[in-house]
């Protein structure tokens, strides 16, 4: 993607991600500061774009510390039953720590489990959003579903970007997306400034809502001011 361009598929696609943003309820607080839980697939397929979304996270903080900053987690699993989740970082040297020299390795996905620890976290404590960056499933999915379900009746909207394609982790996805009043974006190797956008504008919504985003968009254009001119 370059400038204010998009290719008419991909331009879709984020138009109806961000749309589905601004729609999302008003997340923070006047005067609190957001949580937003960062989850990713780390099994071993996923290792290049692990490596990606390290070095895109620090963009997720800078684009919030004028709204009074986001308080983020890091959730992962790999390998056999292991699962992740970090304490509640306020800056993103600390993220970057936690991120920094991790391996992805073999195993199932666990995606269930990270929505049933985001639902356990929203009951404690109010939570923003739920980022997602996956590209498998391999689980019972109506039990995912109802997972999903619980985090919209929570107020809790899933935004998950799914890498690689797939129709069957595809539909799932969007499920998930529905049942949480979240949104669903598809991306590639090839889609990091697409990718960087979207998390950037995801984080300024759950640290100052939806009008926090439209400013957010005015002044950085590309993908989410190409959206925002749709939304009136």
């Amino acid at each position: 993607m370059s400038g204010s361009k998009l290719p008419t598929a991909g331009q879709a696609a984020v138009d109806a991600f961000l749309a589905k943003v601004r729609a999302a309820p008003k997340p923070v607080p006047a005067g609190g500061r957001g949580r937003l839980v960062f989850a990713l697939d780390a099994t071993l397929s996923r290792q290049p774009t692990w490596d990606q979304a390290t070095k895109l996270q620090a963009d997720m903080f800078r684009e919030t510390q004028a709204l009074g900053g986001l308080d983020l987690q890091l959730v992962y699993y790999r390998g056999f039953h292991d699962f992740y989740a970090s304490p509640w970082l306020a800056e993103s040297g600390a993220l970057l720590r936690h991120m920094t020299g991790v391996d992805c390795q073999g195993g199932q996905t666990q995606i269930e489990r990270m929505l049933a620890h985001t639902v356990d976290e929203a009951k404690a404590k109010r939570v923003a959003a739920l980022v997602f960056i996956g590209d498998a499933f391999e689980e019972n999915a109506d039990a995912v579903c109802r997972k999903a379900g619980e985090l919209g009746l929570l107020g809790v909207p899933v935004f998950v970007f799914h890498e690689g394609g797939g129709e069957q982790p595809a539909r799932v996805f969007r499920e998930i997306a529905r049942l949480s009043k979240g949104a669903y974006c598809p991306f590639d190797a090839g889609s990091a400034k697409q990718l960087r956008e979207l998390l950037s504008a995801v984080a300024v919504y759950a640290a100052g809502g939806r009008a926090a985003l439209e400013h957010h968009a005015k002044k950085t254009g590309g993908a989410a001011l190409l959206l925002t001119h749709r939304l009136g």
